[in-house]
């Protein structure tokens, strides 16, 4: 008789089981939030991404007239902040989930309606706008869920302008490490080094890259990566 029969609940390696599929589902929701629970999943990512959107932001150096692109928007709140320091540019915003689409489509209706925003639905491998269209590029805490290859950095590079400057926010691989979401089957995650590499894949030369560690508030530790492109 099984320890079921007895009362006695689910067995062990049952149970570490079920574990595992609820945080690799939460990892997945992270990378595409969708129906109710990526609706909960923005109302979290407002709160979890604030520091690192402010750090990140504050990296670009963002002029007024800034053209600027962020990679994986999500609910919208940077999109917002960027518009605010650049009243005579433009920002796009390219993201994976409609639900974050549709959300920060809300949050920013304002700008939206005065044409100074264009919001997409898109791969990250292939961003719709011309070469050399931004000044800027943001992308916080999306990198992990770029393609090995580099081909979403490299798409970063072409849309930037000779001298534009590409900024990516992730967590230190030691911090989501603690993290059980966090699994290599949902997240590539990096240190200094793997995310220079990274940068490197996409073409930024590595004279043209710093990566400043930074800390977070509940012993959180993160990387600014700043990029710019010279040619």
């Amino acid at each position: 008789m099984s320890a079921a029969d007895h009362g006695a609940g689910p067995a062990p390696a049952a149970s570490r089981r079920t574990r595992r599929d609820i945080w690799h589902r939460l990892g997945r929701q992270l990378a595409r939030p969708e129906g109710a629970a990526g609706a909960l999943m923005g109302r979290l990512m407002v709160h979890a991404n604030a520091v690192p959107n402010r750090l990140a932001i504050a990296a670009l150096d963002m002029e007024a007239h800034d053209h600027v692109l962020e990679i994986g928007f999500g609910p919208g709140e940077a999109l917002a902040a960027l518009a605010r320091l650049a009243p005579l540019g433009r920002i796009c915003g390219v993201e994976a989930s409609p639900a974050m689409l549709a959300r920060a489509r809300r949050r920013n209706a304002r700008t939206l309606g005065a044409g100074r925003m264009e919001l997409v639905d898109g791969d990250f491998r292939r961003l719709p706008w011309a070469d050399g269209a931004f000044d800027k590029v943001l992308a916080v805490n999306v990198a992990y869920f770029f393609d090995g290859a580099g081909t979403a950095v490299a798409e970063i590079r072409r849309v930037l302008k000779p001298g534009g400057r590409a900024v990516l926010y992730v967590t230190d691989r030691a911090t989501m490490a603690r993290w059980p979401f966090a699994g290599p089957e949902t997240h590539v995650t990096y240190d200094a080094a793997d995310l220079r590499a990274l940068l490197a894949r996409g073409g930024f030369g590595p004279d043209h890259v710093e990566i400043r560690p930074v800390s977070l508030p509940m012993q959180m530790e993160g990387l600014v990566a700043r990029a710019t492109r010279v040619a």
